[in-house]
């Protein structure tokens, strides 16, 4: 009988401790305005077979920031946000190629072994201030043209789709 009760606590316990880790992955819902969804092969979604984040829910994944280069400026502007593997990590993206369409619903396809191999941003600010769609916002994927000149080209360029709204991920 000890043995028994032995075995039943081993698995309540197992049980106990697995809850807490399953729901610190969990993808929380929005509660703004939806600024990003993606979809396709996600394991992680918050909406149906989607996962949509809003400002917040970006702002709260590890941030980054840099001042690149690019030409749609005249000169190197400071870009924040998370980086788009970690906006993909959040959503359990499991896919090799991400179709990504901005507001007027230009696409460009981003090899997932971008973002593997180069701190590709989500920006989320311009200049530490938030992006409106006049200034290319809400969202604009920005790889960092200022550390590796091999990225400043009209391949890379061709990538960077600002007004960013959805991802597909296959």
């Amino acid at each position: 009988m000890y043995l028994t009760h032995r075995r039943s606590f081993a698995r309540c316990a197992a049980v106990l401790l697995a809850l807490p880790w399953v729901a610190a992955f969990a993808l929380e819902a929005p509660t703004g305005p939806v600024l990003l969804t993606l979809s396709g092969k996600l394991s992680q979604p918050n909406a149906g077979q989607r996962a949509e984040f809003d400002r917040a829910m970006l702002a709260r994944l590890p941030q980054h920031s840099y001042s690149a280069p690019t030409p749609w400026y005249g000169s190197a502007r400071k870009f924040s946000g998370p980086l788009l593997r970690d906006v993909l990590a959040a959503a359990g993206a499991q896919g090799s190629v991400l179709r990504c369409t901005a507001l007027n619903d230009y696409a460009a396809d981003v090899p997932v072994e971008d973002v593997q191999r180069h701190e590709v941003l989500v920006a989320i600010l311009l200049d530490d201030q938030p992006m409106a769609v006049r200034d290319k916002g809400p969202l604009f994927i920005m790889y960092p043209f200022h550390s590796n000149p091999a990225l400043r080209n009209a391949v890379y360029y061709n990538r960077s789709v600002w007004q960013l709204k959805s991802i597909l991920v296959d």
